[in-house]
């Protein structure tokens, strides 16, 4: 049975994506690392070497291992750099 996910994306991930946002059907249980590796695989742009991001899921922030639900809404927080 699947699910569906909106993926939100910002900043450098948003260009290397072409999107600002994408939903996406998954088989159940799907964690955020596993989806983060699925949109890496259907998306190459966002396949960025050493890059370590923080997930948020409805708004909240969570580990990579955090298990996806109907409807989620997931966020990818690229590192941020300023002066």
């Amino acid at each position: 049975m699947g699910m569906k996910v909106k993926d939100k994306f910002f900043a450098i991930l948003r260009e290397k994506a072409g999107v600002g946002e994408l939903v996406e059907d998954l088989v159940m249980p799907t964690t955020v690392v596993e989806l983060w590796s699925l949109l890496q695989q259907t998306h190459p742009g966002l396949a960025l070497p050493g890059l370590h991001l923080l997930y948020a899921v409805n708004q909240s922030y969570v580990s990579g291992d955090h298990v996806l639900h109907e409807k989620d809404e997931v966020v990818f927080v690229p590192p941020v750099s300023g002066g």
